[in-house]
């Protein structure tokens, strides 16, 4: 989908998800053709024409003002980081380009070794496209014992965060709500979409898990948006059992597109006592620890 086509799906999306009684307009009991608003209604409640909302849905329009998009916005409910992934699907609106296929990305010696002293601490890195750059051995241990911990090492084909969520049966039954960590995943994947629409390595990556991911069909078709900052997941870890963990998300020193994903449990609980017996055997032995989680992974395959 083009840029045109991305604007005008958020915008209908949302739009149909906005209720008329959620604002306090009276509906006097019509059957409505459409689920949420009319246009006409939500260019009411933005102080725009609707000739002119409809031209910006349907994609014929691309200048909308910084202000013009606030309005709508209000008028849709939008929260902080929903605004501004409506302001940057206009923006790439405005300056379509070439979709392109840009380099690998690489990970700085700063994070490197910053990964590698966190050895207590499971620490993953992930990219724009949440390709994993770099790992520690808990951080592998934990999320993705089973998949080869020297993965992140071979650019051509790094694990990638996105695709172990919908389409590895591990990480699936890794996360009791996985619902809720494949929504995370979504959210964050359309705000990333929206500030890169040229990326043919992240057009790939969504065209792929649409074609062979029904979930992650539904899921994207819904034009919600999220930024992965904190979030706690109760895990059914194959080694230590069940754990409640909080995945804390930060922007790299070196990089704004490449996070760092860091694991933690609430300090006393019985989880941290589960996350450091997970640190400490495989500090004792990485490969002992990750023998059993790949056979796992090629038994639940066959």
């Amino acid at each position: 989908m083009d840029a045109h086509g991305q604007l005008g799906a958020f915008l209908q999306a949302r739009r149909a998800q906005l209720r008329p009684q959620d604002i306090g307009l009276p509906t006097y009991g019509d059957r409505r053709r459409v689920p949420g608003l009319r246009r006409e209604e939500l260019a009411l409640l933005a102080g725009v024409s609707a000739s002119y909302y409809t031209r910006l849905e349907q994609g014929a329009s691309c200048h909308a003002s910084v202000e013009v998009l606030d309005a709508i916005a209000g008028a849709l409910r939008l929260e902080e980081t929903e605004r501004l992934h409506l302001r940057d699907l206009a923006t790439a609106c405005r300056h379509r380009g070439t979709v392109r296929r840009p380099p690998a990305e690489r990970l700085s010696p700063a994070v490197r070794d910053l990964v590698r002293s966190l050895d207590e601490v499971p620490v993953v890195v992930t990219g724009r496209r949440s390709d994993v750059l770099a790992w520690n051995t808990a951080g592998h241990a934990l999320l993705a014992g089973h998949v080869d911990p020297a993965g992140p090492e071979r650019s051509a084909d790094r694990p990638n965060m996105a695709r172990l969520v919908f389409l590895d049966a591990h990480v699936r039954d890794l996360y009791v709500d996985w619902t809720a960590k494949a929504r995370a995943v979504v959210g964050n994947l359309r705000l990333v979409a929206g500030r890169h629409p040229q990326d043919a390595r992240l057009t790939s990556l969504i065209g792929e898990l649409t074609t062979r991911s029904p979930e992650f069909a539904g899921m994207w078709a819904d034009h919600r948006v999220r930024a992965c900052d904190t979030a706690e997941y109760e895990l059914r870890h194959p080694l230590v059992g069940s754990l409640t963990v909080r995945q804390q998300t930060l922007t790299a020193p070196s990089d704004p597109e490449q996070s760092l994903v860091m694991v933690t449990a609430s300090p006393g609980s019985a989880s941290q006592a589960a996350l450091r017996l997970l640190v400490q055997a495989t500090a004792a032995g990485g490969d002992a620890v990750a023998s059993p989680l790949r056979r796992a992974a090629v038994t639940r395959g066959r």
